[in-house]
């Protein structure tokens, strides 16, 4: 099952808080960027972000799933109705994420 436009809407507004916040949509799915790094995705109508420590340790009881079949495992977040958790959440784990990979294009 893909993941809708409106549920991205509803995530994007809830966020919307936190500046340069971004998507891009991919296979039906939408990978999720803040301040150009990707801290995870909405996947079938579930938003998953990176098992980072900052993201564990904001979440302890947060289960694990899969976005795809043969994926890494991410965590759930389930508390997406609070604006407040998810701006915290994504500043914790920023400090934490990979920065992205320069473009190889010439």
């Amino acid at each position: 099952m893909a993941s809708t436009k409106e549920y991205l809407d509803f995530i994007l507004g809830q966020l919307s808080e936190l500046d340069e916040i971004t998507y891009r949509a991919m296979m039906g799915e939408f990978i999720l960027y803040y301040r150009g790094k990707i801290v995870g995705g909405i996947y079938d109508d579930r938003l998953l972000v990176k098992p980072t420590k900052a993201a564990i340790s904001y979440m302890p009881a947060a289960t694990y799933e899969k976005p795809y079949e043969g994926a890494k495992e991410m965590l759930l977040v389930d508390e997406v109705d609070n604006r407040e958790f998810l701006t915290g959440l994504f500043n914790a784990m920023y400090g934490e994420l990979s920065e992205p990979k320069p473009n190889k294009k010439k």
